[in-house]
């Protein structure tokens, strides 16, 4: 019997033939729970499919069945057919247009203000002292008292996006200069040691630091800054699908309501999935946890 015989039968080094059955082991394993994992995906994707298909046929059913009146409700088939008489007659994608537009444009106006101002607060302690407790009482207070003194200043048009920036941006101020606070003390006590300045320190270490929270920002204000725009619509606003919400309940048109209610949800939704995208491609290229 040979030398590496005994050692494998004697529990010494292991052949190569060990480690390819190893190798298999594992590979086996793995592509069980890649499996798996694509199991339970498929499984939640359905139960998710199978809610909406039933929440619609009880919605639908018990309008045709007279559980409520469908005046009051509207029906998902109702829903349908003003969605295509709303895009034929253009108005739908025309309002749904404008206020893409006043998002967008709201959300780059507050992200970038926002980070700006917490860079100064960050970079000057004394202002960080001055404007904490302004900051909290403009948290605390309900941006839509301020719907009247923008439609004076701005007028009708621009007060929605002083509505929507208002809403977002200082949620962003707060939430990027808790961010750069919590970048790890003992990396800047390092910059510092090296001689590094405070811009330095600012550009090495406290903006890459704080990526996650200003990535987490991003996802939360897009949502804030859809729920001033449809606010400020309906404040002023003569377009926009705020402004068909609030058209269609004053002339008790159910219908166009729910159809508007639907394009934000389905807006709504792909602005947060390619803000998904954009941050998973970013954590890979910085490779932020």
């Amino acid at each position: 019997m040979s030398t590496s015989t005994v050692d494998h039968l004697a529990g010494g080094t292991a052949t190569p033939l060990d480690a390819a059955s190893t190798g298999n082991v594992r590979s086996r394993g793995y592509r069980d729970y890649l499996r798996n994992r694509r199991r339970t995906r498929a499984g939640v994707i359905a139960a998710q499919v199978l809610v909406l298909a039933a929440v619609l046929a009880f919605w639908q059913v018990g309008a045709d069945v007279r559980l409520w009146d469908p005046l009051l409700t509207s029906t998902p088939t109702t829903i349908w057919s003003t969605f295509w008489k709303l895009s034929a007659q253009g108005s739908l994608w025309t309002n749904t247009a404008v206020t893409l537009e006043e998002t967008l444009v709201s959300f780059a106006v507050a992200m970038v203000a926002g980070v700006v101002i917490a860079t100064a607060i960050w970079w000057s302690p004394f202002l960080s002292r001055v404007l904490d407790p302004y900051l909290v009482m403009g948290n605390a207070m309900p941006k839509t008292a301020l719907g009247p003194i923008f439609f004076i200043w701005l007028g009708s048009q621009l007060s929605v996006y002083g509505m929507a920036i208002s809403i977002s941006l200082i949620v962003t101020i707060l939430t990027v200069t808790t961010g750069f606070v919590g970048v790890d003390p003992d990396k800047v006590k390092l910059m510092r040691t090296f001689g590094a300045n405070r811009r330095q320190i600012l550009v090495k270490a406290v903006l890459p630091g704080s990526l996650p929270t200003l990535l987490s920002a991003v996802r939360v204000n897009i949502g804030l800054t859809l729920v001033g725009v449809i606010v400020g619509e309906f404040l002023s606003s003569k377009a926009g699908l705020g402004y068909m919400i609030l058209y269609g309940g004053q002339i008790f048109d159910l219908s166009q309501v729910m159809t508007a209610i639907v394009m934000l949800v389905v807006m709504s939704a792909v602005l947060y999935a390619v803000l998904v995208g954009v941050e998973s491609l970013v954590r890979r290229r910085w490779r932020v946890a």
